[in-house]
């Protein structure tokens, strides 16, 4: 309870130091100090009557520590905190998440930069916390924090000119989904997903769709978070496995979150220009609500990757679609198209040509392939499975 709170309340601590003292590196070191605080005091003592202002309050008074430190401004401390008294306004009024989140993902930053940024500034998670979910050291992860600070300091905490905002907003999505991505399927390690970083994900997507609901992308992808995430509790078997989609015991999947993405992809498509991530969603939503793998509308599904190839095409995007074109045409059909794409380099293609070639009755074709797919992914979980799989075609 109190760790979820502290979630909800970093990016607006956060906004409220930044929006009356500037800085946003000091600041947010700051708030991480006082947040460190709320953890070790509030399970002893009891929550505050009005966290936030508790949080502003220490947050300011760590803030004001640290200026008073530096030996190069003793000369200005006390003209300055005559004008600036120490304890702001208890609540202000003004929710700066999306400004903060705007901030975080400032253009001059890289996507790993801008991730471990929201992370940390929005997210409210440590620098160890931030590092043991991406499988990093700390160190690695608090230069990445530092030099991210360092490029944004000095830029003007407000929302950016009306024309940059649409652009501004799009590196936002994407770096939600790519939190979401890491997390839902984690790209090395021992473990198929990383759930504390599905979780964030979900819930700053929700801030978001809270304060822009009118963005068609914005609601497609809390949607495609919903819908993908529903699925968690089965795509996991005995002994940390991975079991496919077409196998997962459709009785363990989230019914509640189902619906929620199933009703929130519907709006959007209704109300919002079409956009690559309701189509995502919209292909989650046919899967998600097919009650068993066989009575899955692949002709549908087929349709919506023929109009995200157009809307946002890629090589992920090409090899899903070649999936479903199998399932509609044969797999003879889709091993046609393969063969004439140009490689893409990624493993990813060795299975979708290993599945390909195991549908098609190719079993020899199908071990080979799998079989060097799993020798190049770096997730432990996903090379027991491409293992297991080429062993089964030996075997059947």
């Amino acid at each position: 309870m109190i760790e979820g709170l502290l979630r909800e309340l970093a990016p607006q601590v956060v906004g409220a130091l930044v929006r009356r003292y500037g800085g946003f590196d000091t600041c947010e070191d700051a708030v991480q100090e006082a947040l460190l605080a709320a953890a070790l005091q509030w399970p002893r003592d009891g929550v505050p009557d009005n966290p936030k202002a508790w949080l502003i309050t220490t947050a300011s008074r760590r803030r004001i520590e640290s200026w008073r430190s530096d030996s190069a401004r003793q000369r200005r401390e006390e003209a300055v905190f005559a004008l600036a008294p120490p304890d702001p306004d208890p609540a202000p009024a003004v929710d700066d998440t999306l400004t903060l989140l705007l901030l975080c993902c400032h253009p001059a930053l890289t996507r790993p930069s801008q991730v471990a940024l929201t992370l940390r500034a929005v997210g409210g998670l440590t620098t160890a916390e931030i590092a043991r979910a991406y499988l990093v050291p700390e160190p690695t992860i608090g230069q990445r924090i530092s030099r991210a600070k360092q490029r944004v300091k000095g830029t003007a905490f407000s929302l950016p000119p009306e024309d940059e905002r649409p652009s501004r907003i799009a590196a936002v999505r994407q770096v939600l989904y790519l939190i979401f991505t890491e997390g839902h399927t984690a790209s090395a390690g021992a473990e198929v997903g990383r759930v504390e970083l599905t979780a964030e994900a979900i819930r700053l997507a929700r801030q978001l769709h809270a304060l822009l609901p009118d963005d068609g992308e914005v609601t497609g992808l809390l949607a495609l978070m919903l819908l993908t995430d529903a699925r968690r509790p089965a795509r996991v078997g005995p002994g940390g496995t991975t079991v496919p989609l077409a196998e997962q015991d459709r009785s363990l999947w989230d019914s509640g979150a189902i619906a929620e993405g199933a009703s929130l992809i519907t709006h959007a498509l209704a109300t919002a220009p079409v956009g690559p991530y309701q189509l995502q969603a919209a292909i989650a939503a046919v899967h998600g609500e097919a009650p068993t793998a066989a009575e899955t509308d692949w002709p549908q599904i087929l349709l919506l990757y023929d109009l995200l190839c157009q809307v946002a095409p890629g090589p992920m995007v090409t090899l899903n679609r070649l999936v479903a074109l199998a399932e509609v045409a044969g797999p003879a059909a889709a091993l046609a198209e393969l063969d004439a794409l140009e490689p893409s380099g990624h493993y990813r293609a060795d299975v979708v040509r290993a599945h390909l070639l195991e549908q098609s009755g190719d079993r020899a074709g199908a071990h080979e392939y799998y079989a060097k797919a799993a020798k190049r992914t770096l997730s432990t979980p996903e090379q027991r499975y491409l293992e297991s799989r080429a062993l089964r075609c030996l075997s059947g």
